[in-house]
């Protein structure tokens, strides 16, 4: 991740998205008399009017366009999100701060040899389907580092996504900067005293679901689920930029660094 000063020239085509629920629809509809609207395929830079699931949803929508993401919170975490006003909003965008993440690219293989491919902006995560632990061997770069991993799961993060789900199974927080993704257990059994790794951003991961027909895994791609895999492969897409706005003073690097310190 990098950040950049915003996007030259002036943007000053804006496309309106929203969630559809009534509160950010209604944003929408005042912002688009306050400001007009392109379409999003002509548009200079993406407002999404909504929460994090929106601005997940935006990005991926958007990805490998180059087109930056504004968003302002209307749904209900916002995380990834700048405060909602409607004054001077082209201004805003004009002196924000640009963010570059790169997501992570997931090739999964279910049980039947089918492949399925999906990005990842916060984590790609593997999970069991049953009521029975997945066992898992992890290798990098092509060299086995753990031979059998008994839990519920396991997951890479980004140094986005490491406030995320990786996060609320006690992975690492990850400086936005950082040329990392987080390796991280979910509720290990086996070894108990596992709590994961630091990658380079550079590694290439391989997930061997041990047992698959019997324990069934699924992995997931932000939102999208592939089932019943035997093997998982996640490497980052360096040759993918998205570009995130805030507002100066409230880049998401700033906001990683603040959830370190409990605020």
């Amino acid at each position: 991740m990098t950040r950049e000063p915003a996007a030259k020239p002036t943007l000053k085509r804006i496309a309106f998205l929203s969630t559809g629920a009534p509160e950010a629809e209604a944003a929408r509809i005042r912002l688009i008399h306050a400001y007009g609207n392109s379409d999003p395929a002509s548009a200079d830079v993406i407002v999404a009017l909504g929460g994090d699931g929106l601005m997940l949803q935006t990005l991926h929508r958007f990805m490998g366009s180059g087109k930056p993401i504004y968003g302002m919170n209307r749904g209900s975490v916002g995380f990834l999100m700048n405060e909602y006003r409607e004054e001077e909003l082209e201004k805003r965008i004009n002196e924000a701060e640009a963010s570059v993440i790169h997501p992570l690219l997931m090739v999964a293989t279910d049980t039947q040899g089918e492949s399925a491919k999906a990005c990842a902006i916060n984590e790609v995560s593997v999970l069991r389907q049953s009521y029975q632990a997945a066992k898992i061997r992890i290798c990098i770069d092509r060299k086995e580092r753990l031979a059998e991993l008994v839990a519920d799961g396991v997951l890479v993060a980004t140094p986005a996504g490491s406030t995320a789900y990786n996060l609320s199974v006690d992975g690492p927080i990850l400086p936005l900067d950082s040329p990392l993704m987080a390796l991280t257990p979910i509720s290990a059994f086996r070894p108990r005293r596992w709590r994961g790794a630091l990658l380079p951003d550079n590694a290439h991961v391989t997930l061997d679901i041990l047992e698959a027909e019997k324990r069934p895994v699924a992995a997931v791609a932000d939102h999208f689920e592939f089932r019943d895999v035997a093997k998982v492969e996640i490497a980052m897409d360096h040759a993918t930029r998205l570009v995130i706005l805030h507002d100066p003073g409230h880049s998401l690097d700033e906001r990683i660094l603040r959830e370190q310190f409990g605020y």
